[in-house]
């Protein structure tokens, strides 16, 4: 048994250093929580964080393929308590297991890593919407079950919220991923607005381009405010983490609107000090009076 238990804390230690290192906006979210729920969204953030790292670090040379069916059998065998000497499994599945977390979200999220394999256009917002609910709704639903809730609405809610993250990332991101052939925005779109991916590649800004990405900017905003009545449905010990992402990851998008798009040039992110700001605001409110206010702060 102590084995077993100096084995988990090792995880528990190991996934809480790779939450600090690489989580640049959600541990801003994570450090409001309580200690417990707080290692759990470490562990978790872990494991997708490696399947991420697949998917997309620059410097991997191997087959991603081969890699992501290897951690995809590995998810199954953390189940049934089998870790092979990973640092990473043995919180995970503990957090799987004290939080009821569904095993398919996380097969759902590999599904998503793989699409970045072998998709690199999307013709529908539709298409789009599959992927960026594989690789974020999944995301928001693990985080819910972490939170805690009660009302089954609230999945519906956590699935926008996913939506409104990555629809930010990926405008965001539009430089880096373009470097990497990938267009995220949909050609229906891009068609829409005459504005042809080979423009986008090229860093085109012209009124085409401004016109698209206030196109894409609202529809970002639509899944935020679709996704507010998550706050209230949410425990009142998970609600500051969840504001706390939603308050950051909105205001990359702010930054966006006042960058005037200009994502080719500038690397568009919040300072950490607004980051602990926005953290410590969230569990001042949260602790006051049950986030309400912020809610209506973030609906006007």
């Amino acid at each position: 048994m102590t084995a077993l238990f100096n084995e988990l804390q090792s995880s528990y230690r190991y996934c809480r250093e790779v939450a600090r290192k690489r989580a640049r906006n959600f541990y801003y979210s994570f450090i409001v929580l309580p200690r417990e729920k707080r290692n759990a969204m470490c562990a978790v953030y872990a494991f997708m964080r490696y399947c991420d790292d697949i998917a997309d670090d620059p410097d991997l040379h191997l087959n991603r393929e081969e890699m992501l069916a290897a951690w995809r059998r590995s998810l199954d065998r953390a189940i049934n308590g089998e870790y092979q000497d990973s640092r990473i499994l043995p919180a995970f599945h503990d957090a799987v297991k004290k939080y009821n977390i569904p095993v398919e979200y996380f097969h759902q999220l590999i599904d998503g890593a793989s699409m970045d394999l072998s998709i690199d256009r999307y013709s529908t917002f539709d298409q789009l919407y599959q992927y960026c609910y594989r690789v974020a709704s999944v995301v928001g639903l693990v985080c819910i079950h972490i939170f805690g809730f009660e009302s089954a609405e609230a999945k519906k809610y956590a699935e926008y919220c996913g939506i409104a993250f990555q629809l930010t990332n990926i405008l965001r991101d539009l430089k880096e991923d373009a470097a990497s052939g990938r267009v995220y925005i949909p050609e229906e779109d891009l068609r829409a607005f005459q504005y042809s991916a080979e423009d986008l590649i090229s860093g085109v800004r012209d009124e085409r381009f401004y016109r698209l990405m206030r196109f894409e900017v609202a529809r970002a905003r639509g899944y935020y405010s679709a996704a507010l009545p998550l706050i209230k449905l949410v425990d009142e010990s998970g609600r500051p983490g969840l504001c706390a992402m939603i308050e950051i990851y909105l205001g990359i998008l702010e930054r966006i609107e006042r960058k005037h798009y200009d994502v080719f040039r500038n690397s568009i992110s919040l300072p950490k000090s607004r980051k602990v700001a926005i953290a410590a605001k969230a569990l001042l409110r949260s602790r006051l009076n049950g986030g309400r206010p912020y809610l209506s702060q973030l609906q006007s």
